[in-house]
């Protein structure tokens, strides 16, 4: 992606102190989290304005008129994607090696994961929005299309592309928390033991605990 290329390292004022980005962030926000995850691997400072969905500051608005985060500010940079985010972070910093993986089946991952699983997330997660949709065959679908193939690759490796763990795990892992979290108990009562293991080490890991901390709400 060639965001790592248009963008500057964070730039450093006098007596070496570096000019702080800017992140806007919503707690919750399963985009904003993996950014997060991201910037605090890197181990890049930022100053942290949480926002509140109803009352977004104007500064935000202004910087990303989408209206919706992560929002990353840089130096007179915005970035609003979180995966734009994630791949500049690493381009700052990825000591263990979070980016090895490949293009094309990382990509498989992330287009099923941002595209049609989003959407059935949502589909599940708020059936008032949806009263024409069984709930039944929404989580079927969600099931075949995420659930079991998740299941069948982690027969086989630890992580999604591998051994280890890399950017893609911590980029999906908090849509599938999310859909663990709309009925826990019906959650549990699902067939996949390795996916339920692999989201439970990334919930319970450090560096989840660490970005989740509560921030009062940003106000310009």
């Amino acid at each position: 992606m060639s965001v790592e290329e248009t963008l500057p390292k964070p730039k450093v004022l006098a007596d070496n102190e570096l000019m702080m980005p800017i992140f806007y962030s919503y707690r919750r926000c399963p985009y904003a989290m993996r950014a997060r995850m991201a910037l605090k691997y890197a181990g890049i400072e930022f100053e942290h304005r949480e926002i509140e969905l109803r009352n977004k500051p104007q500064s935000m608005l202004l910087a990303s008129p989408k209206g919706t985060v992560p929002v990353l500010c840089i130096d007179g940079f915005v970035l609003d994607q979180s995966l734009d985010i994630m791949k500049w972070a690493l381009s700052i910093s990825d000591p263990d090696h979070w980016g090895e993986v490949n293009e094309n089946i990382s990509q498989h991952w992330i287009d099923k994961n941002d595209g049609p699983f989003k959407i059935l997330l949502d589909q599940y997660k708020y059936p008032n929005r949806y009263p024409e949709l069984n709930q039944a065959a929404v989580l079927n679908a969600t099931i075949e299309l995420m659930l079991k193939p998740l299941e069948l690759v982690l027969e086989s490796s630890e992580y999604l592309m591998g051994n280890k763990l890399t950017w893609v795990d911590v980029a999906i892992f908090p849509f599938i928390r999310q859909f663990s979290m709309v009925s826990p108990q019906q959650f549990e009562q699902l067939p996949f033991p390795l996916t339920k293991k692999w989201l439970n080490q990334q919930t319970q890991s450090e560096l989840f605990n660490s970005i989740m901390h509560k921030y009062p709400v940003w106000i310009d």
